[in-house]
């Protein structure tokens, strides 16, 4: 098992998960709700309906109990066990989707600063992005500033999420901090001027 998957800031390793090696460990059944599931990362949180702590969801559990990914708001039924740092899902027995949040179906800007653009649009780079966080940065090259791109951004133009190293199409402007993304596209490849 590849050990570059487990969450390093959670202090967790290959012997913290998904195994009932300790014959004293007890395997408690709960429901809950998913928190939140990161496949990238490789694990999520699930809250239990009978309270306390968060449940860790490793993603090899998920994928040996036959499912892909986890999204938000799904109820599962999970079998999870007592470990050093917490709770864990040991087996999940069952997830209902349907009251999931899809992330292309969340709901539009709320919290937003809108930005009016002062750029055509141009091939911008992903520089970092945590969907956790909700925002990222792009960058157009050395030496020119970076610019801000915010979650809400992204879901008003029908994108989940953006990778380190993709590259995407962006009309930015001046925001209170430096320069705010105003719409991102998914870079359909080489284009010639794309100020339209």
């Amino acid at each position: 098992m590849a050990s570059e998957n487990f969450p390093k800031e959670l202090g967790l390793g290959p012997q913290d998960i998904g195994d009932v090696s300790d014959e004293t460990a007890t395997v408690i059944e709960l429901s809950g709700v998913i928190k939140w599931f990161d496949v990238s990362k490789g694990y999520g949180f699930i809250v239990p309906d009978s309270g306390g702590a968060d449940i860790l969801l490793h993603v090899t559990c998920l994928r040996r109990d036959g499912f892909q990914t986890a999204y938000e708001g799904a109820r599962v039924v999970a079998e999870v066990l007592q470990r050093p740092k917490g709770m864990q899902c040991f087996r999940v027995l069952s997830m209902d989707e349907s009251t999931a949040i899809h992330p292309s179906t969340l709901p539009p800007a709320r919290t937003h600063v809108s930005v009016t653009p002062t750029s055509g649009l141009e091939r911008a780079m992903v520089k970092w992005f945590n969907r956790l966080r909700g925002f990222g940065f792009l960058t157009r090259g050395e030496g020119t500033p970076d610019i801000f791109v915010h979650m809400e951004t992204l879901r008003r133009f029908g994108l989940a999420e953006l990778r380190p190293g993709q590259t995407v199409l962006v009309r930015f402007g001046p925001g209170p901090k430096g320069l705010m993304a105003a719409e991102v596209r998914p870079d359909g490849g080489p284009t010639g001027p794309a100020s339209h």
